[in-house]
């Protein structure tokens, strides 16, 4: 984890940030990182649990194999399930895009 923050290639939408490096497996992980930002922990699970379902749902079949963490803004937990999504959506493509050029 701590490679991936270093040394990651960094993405960023308005509510989320994602670090990317290419992974020696060959599968795709992912994990996340939700500071409180003042938050109960209702409010940062509620959250943790809305990205990890974006990401299994959408994400996991169309990624290269490649390590990401996401890492939750302040502004992501008043943003709608629709909203993440999205962002996680183009997130998504701009990790495509950046390893099929490398």
């Amino acid at each position: 984890m701590r490679l991936v923050l270093r040394d990651g290639k960094r993405f960023r939408t308005q509510h989320l940030e994602f670090r990317v490096i290419a992974s020696v497996l060959r599968h795709p992980r992912v994990g996340f990182i939700v500071p409180k930002h003042g938050r109960s922990i209702v409010e940062r699970n509620r959250l943790k649990r809305r990205l990890r379902e974006i990401i299994r749902l959408t994400v996991l079949k169309r990624i290269p194999p490649v390590d990401m963490i996401v890492r939750a803004q302040p502004d992501a937990y008043n943003a709608s399930f629709a909203l993440l999504k999205q962002e996680i959506a183009s997130g998504c493509v701009s990790v495509r895009r950046f390893f099929s050029t490398v």
